[in-house]
């Protein structure tokens, strides 16, 4: 099991709840970056925290949601 830094997690969690916040709970609801008010430093921490296999952070094409 990966270990998570606590600035890993930090980040990840505030990407989630702004996506929570704008609605992006689903790939049909996905938003933009622009439309989740994701700041400079959490828009580059989304190569981290989206994607993966096991991401609660999903990217569809420009979009972005939390998968529940």
């Amino acid at each position: 099991m990966e270990v998570v830094s606590g600035t890993s997690f930090k980040m990840e969690q505030g990407i989630k709840a702004k996506l929570v916040a704008a609605g992006a709970t689903s790939e049909a609801k996905a938003v933009t970056i622009q439309e989740a008010d994701l700041d400079m430093q959490e828009e580059n921490w989304l190569g981290y925290v989206a994607g993966g296999l096991f991401a609660t952070v999903k990217k569809k094409g420009d979009k972005y949601y939390v998968e529940t």
